[in-house]
């Protein structure tokens, strides 16, 4: 687990390392970037999880369990809010539901923290967490980059969970047509880094009227481009940093 500079959370652990390119959103994903790092620095954990393709770091589609991320979070005592697998995605396929309980029960066993979990495998996300138990201190939540993905909303709209959110990041495309009942967060944000993706105006308008017609909270999180911090987090002259209302009593 490590404190991130991510500006919807606190912290992130990653038990599961390693991924599979899936769609669009993938292309330019920081944490193939990242992984080539870490094992070009001799991290065992991340060694032959990607491969060169045109010059980029490519997930090879290997993925590693790390059960010694799992005693981490009980040392933490003061309350994250907590990215799980940033490296990652607890719901691939390769990801033994077996595994997905393990992580489950320190989520558990840590009620202080508030585990935030995103997927672009919602369908697996129901699948496997139907026979675990709801906790209140865990939002799980679908990565959407365009129009053509939305089906991932509407099978988010079928896990069990305390806080459904979508991360419409990176945004690549409108997704005007996207139907928020039942979604209590989002996150917006472009595309960061080299070769990154334009993101209009037009299409963080839309998302920003359907928040506000269906009580979403709103959280802009970047403009994104080569140079990040330059295009900044402002929308609308101001910074939305909306979290999802979370009193379950």
């Amino acid at each position: 687990m490590a404190d991130t500079s991510i500006e919807w959370t606190d912290a992130t652990w990653n038990p599961v390392a390693g991924c599979t390119v899936l769609s669009p959103g993938c292309t330019n994903c920081y944490a193939m970037r990242m992984a080539a790092r870490l094992d070009a620095m001799g991290m065992e954990k991340y060694h032959d999880l990607t491969r060169k393709s045109g010059g980029r770091a490519k997930w090879t589609g290997k993925i590693r369990l790390d059960r010694d991320a799992l005693v981490v979070p009980p040392k933490w005592r003061q309350p994250r809010r907590i990215f799980v697998n940033s490296m990652s995605d607890l719901f691939h396929d390769a990801v033994p539901a077996a595994f997905v309980a393990e992580v489950w029960k320190v989520m558990e066993a840590t009620p202080q923290h508030t585990y935030q979990i995103l997927t672009k495998r919602p369908e697996r996300m129901t699948e496997v967490t139907a026979k675990l138990k709801k906790l209140p201190n865990v939002w799980l939540g679908t990565s959407v980059e365009s129009g053509d993905y939305l089906d991932r909303i509407d099978a988010l709209r079928n896990v069990n969970a305390a806080i459904r959110f979508v991360s419409f990041e990176p945004l690549l495309a409108s997704v005007a047509a996207a139907d928020l009942t039942g979604i209590q967060w989002v996150i917006v944000g472009g595309e960061s880094g080299p070769r990154s993706r334009p993101m209009l105006e037009e299409w963080v308008d839309e998302i920003e009227a359907s928040c506000r017609e269906s009580g979403t909270a709103f959280f802009f999180k970047q403009w994104g481009g080569t140079r990040k911090k330059m295009t900044g987090r402002t929308y609308r002259d101001q910074t939305f940093d909306e979290m999802p209302v979370t009193d379950f009593r």
